[in-house]
């Protein structure tokens, strides 16, 4: 599908709320599996928050997983003044929870950046929970908002465009998750299809908020209806 994407001169950006390996090796392990892909069609959230960290001078305590701290390598994390939050899977214990609430809580102004606030994500063995759920614990226990930089915020969304130097019209954003993909997508001005498929749930089509253009059963039939509409 990426191939005939690719044949017909289409431009092609993969926006993934990926935060348990680096992009390059996420690119790594896409390109084994057959997908031609560069580093740069990728836009993900640890380098979305880095950028947001320089602008802002913030200095972050990581609550991250293992695979992902390289990303913040030429970060400055020493006397942290905010809490960056992925999806750090065994890393969320309950010691180290505590320990980003407890810094949180005893700063003037906490800020909590999130990369995403999916609430599950799906794996071979079953669905895992995500990111957004200990959001959420650490918004209700510091009475922080957080920040997100992940899908669905607007802002990631605009970066994609601006990497890919198309207008928000002019792309379509296809994904399984009906409020981070395609609500996202749709609040950035982008259309937006929902594959049935990976974390895709028959009640995602009577949901009360978010209506994607069109449902498609597969990554094949999403590819297309793109290519007949070209």
């Amino acid at each position: 599908s990426l191939h005939r994407i690719k044949a017909s001169g289409l431009k092609l950006q993969l926006c993934t709320n990926e935060t348990q390996a680096t992009r390059e090796n996420f690119v790594r392990k896409l390109r084994a599996m057959g997908f031609d892909v560069s580093v740069a069609q990728v836009t993900a959230p640890a380098p979305a928050a880095c950028r947001l960290l320089r602008e802002r001078g913030l200095r972050p305590h990581l609550l991250v997983h293992d695979d992902l701290v390289p990303e913040f390598a030429e970060i400055n994390k020493t006397n942290p003044n905010c809490v960056v939050l992925g999806d750090a899977a065994e890393n969320f214990t309950y010691a180290n929870l505590n320990e980003a609430f407890r810094l949180l809580i005893g700063m003037e102004k906490p800020v909590l950046i999130s990369l995403g606030k999916g609430r599950y994500y799906k794996e071979t063995d079953g669905l895992k929970l995500d990111v957004g759920a200990y959001m959420k614990a650490l918004e209700y226990a510091c009475d922080v908002q957080a920040e997100v930089v992940g899908k669905p915020a607007k802002r990631f969304f605009e970066s994609a465009l601006a990497e890919l130097g198309v207008p928000p019209e002019q792309a379509i954003m296809i994904g399984d998750d009906i409020v981070n993909d395609v609500g996202g997508a749709q609040q950035c001005g982008m259309r937006a299809l929902q594959v049935r498929t990976g974390k895709y749930r028959p009640s995602d089509e009577n949901h009360p908020e978010v209506k994607p253009d069109a449902y498609v059963n597969n990554l094949a039939e999403a590819v297309d209806i793109i290519l007949q509409e070209l």
